[in-house]
């Protein structure tokens, strides 16, 4: 026989239900959908990680009467992930309350150019427009319930039906939540991703003039308006608050390369954070004259030719992830 489930099943009181084998087997071919809901939920490939664990957890303790009611394994787990997801966002307001500086999500690094062989779930991620740290910036500023309505409901299909349940809430209320989030996201969105090949080009010329004093150069590669966040929470250097303006950021970035040394980016490697390009620089020891530089991950954001937004990560519990 075979359950709503698919697969090999066994009959537990005139329905079919599957076997713990099938069972694992058919979660696993929705684990990188789940990690990627989730992450667009928290932010936190970590949060995101432990969501879909706990998913899991709760899908092998039903018993065979519970599972042989499920019709649909891909929705019922979505639904799952999002109730899970929606009590993190919600205690995690009050531990923002006692961030040290800016806020910035923890980022998803893989390699430029992709690994060869495989298909490394991250990589699948990363692919979408939706998931880059500009857009994830914004999903940061939408309240818990709007963030879930709205992910949920655009991104992965999910009625309002069952998004009211999750939230709570009545359906028409689900409903004005995702309006809000949509219209939120649309306000403050960035614009689509600029091919790689296009940001490499950007960037190599702004290290180029970075790295040769030639300020005017890299103010000019700047967006008038280009914004800088550093994310530490006060446990490794960065910018300690948000910086706006082409003049402002390059005159701040010509002084970190006096304070470390220019020659100290080719300790940096092209990466791509995000689906983006950026660069990961391992911890460097103070060298002389030169600062020692902490373990970072920076990204950049780069339209028509110039870089709009910096993001440089800093903060070790941030990248414990990462084997750089």
């Amino acid at each position: 026989m075979v359950s709503s489930l698919g697969g090999p099943s066994r009959a537990y009181d005139g329905r079919v239900t599957v076997t713990d084998d099938v069972l694992a087997e058919r979660f696993g071919e929705h684990r990188t959908r789940l990690i990627g809901v989730a992450y667009r939920l928290t932010s936190r490939l970590s949060d995101a990680e432990d969501a879909v664990q706990e998913a899991w957890l709760r899908l092998s303790g039903l018993d065979d009467r519970q599972r042989a009611e499920i019709r649909e394994l891909g929705a019922w787990l979505t639904t799952v992930v999002g109730r899970i997801c929606l009590d993190r966002l919600r205690s995690a307001a009050e531990r923002r309350e006692r961030y040290v500086g800016p806020w910035l999500p923890e980022p998803i690094v893989t390699p430029l150019g992709g690994r060869p062989g495989g298909d490394d779930p991250l990589e699948t991620i990363v692919r979408t427009e939706d998931v880059r740290l500009a857009a994830m910036v914004v999903l940061d500023r939408l309240t818990p319930e709007q963030r879930v309505a709205f992910v949920l409901h655009d991104a992965f299909d999910v009625p309002f039906a069952e998004i009211a349940g999750i939230l709570g809430v009545a359906e028409a209320t689900a409903r004005q939540h995702a309006s809000r989030g949509r219209r939120a996201a649309a306000d403050a969105g960035p614009p689509p991703r600029t091919a790689v090949d296009e940001q490499r080009a950007v960037l190599e010329r702004l290290v180029a003039a970075i790295v040769g004093g030639d300020l005017d150069t890299v103010v000019r590669l700047l967006h008038p308006d280009a914004v800088l966040t550093g994310d530490s929470d006060g446990k490794a250097r960065t910018a300690r608050q948000v910086m706006v303006g082409s003049d402002k950021i390059g005159r701040f970035l010509a002084g970190l390369f006096r304070q470390y040394g220019a020659h100290r980016v080719d300790a940096g490697e092209l990466v791509l954070v995000n689906g983006d390009l950026g660069m990961a620089f391992p911890n460097i020891p103070a060298d002389g004259e030169y600062r020692a530089l902490d373990r970072r991950i920076t990204g950049f954001a780069v339209r028509d030719g110039l870089v709009t937004a910096i993001y440089d990560i800093v903060n070790p519990d941030k990248l414990t992830h990462l084997d750089f």
